[in-house]
């Protein structure tokens, strides 16, 4: 075996969501990042296209990701489906981090690979960040908002018109006991077809 199957059984299984509320005011490191992001681009892409970008956003950067959020909630969600927890959320979360990263899938220009694998690479590519900050102890969430789908969101990120941002991945020291979970057992999901 060419690596500790139990360790990396240990991690995939451990890999957990943490919300920002639940984060530390400690920072993460540059250099924690860099590995992070280094891993994900390490995620199958059909035609070796490496369709993922991240905007990360740090720092002072936090607060300009937190004012687009809220105002763009307010432009685009009508009066009466706006909510005020969501709302709270979407101006806090960025805060509360030590980092976000928004993650966006850049479109190919022959197309020759279909969207949806494109996108499934970035999916790809987020899980191998989720998985490092596992094994980092750090806290991740994956967050997808309805207004990341919308051109605004485009603009602001300054990618493409056919270019997609697929998530906003927020990352920090947990201020929690690592959580625990389960999975259904193989037999709910699986069928085993042998002729």
């Amino acid at each position: 075996m060419r690596f500790n199957l139990s360790e990396i059984n240990d991690l995939i299984r451990s890999r957990r969501t943490i919300y920002p509320e639940q984060f530390s005011d400690r920072q993460v490191h540059q250099e924690q990042l860099e590995v992070i992001l280094n891993n994900a681009q390490w995620a199958p892409t059909h035609g070796n296209t490496q369709p993922w970008r991240f905007k990360v956003f740090m720092e002072d950067g936090r607060q300009k990701l937190s004012d687009f959020l809220g105002k763009t909630y307010l432009e685009l969600t009508p009066k009466e489906q706006q909510n005020d927890m969501k709302l709270a959320k979407m101006l806090t979360r960025p805060m509360k981090s030590s980092v976000v990263i928004a993650v966006c899938m850049e479109r190919q220009a022959e197309e020759k690979i279909l969207e949806l694998e494109e996108i499934e690479a970035v999916a790809c590519a987020i899980q191998n960040m989720h998985l490092t900050c596992t094994a980092y102890g750090l806290g991740g969430f994956w967050s997808t908002p309805k207004l990341i789908y919308h051109p605004t969101m485009n603009t602001f990120l300054e990618i493409g018109d056919k270019d997609k941002c697929l998530g906003l991945f927020y990352i920090g020291y947990p201020a929690i006991d690592w959580p625990k979970a389960h999975r259904k057992p193989l037999e709910y999901t699986t069928k085993w077809i042998k002729e």
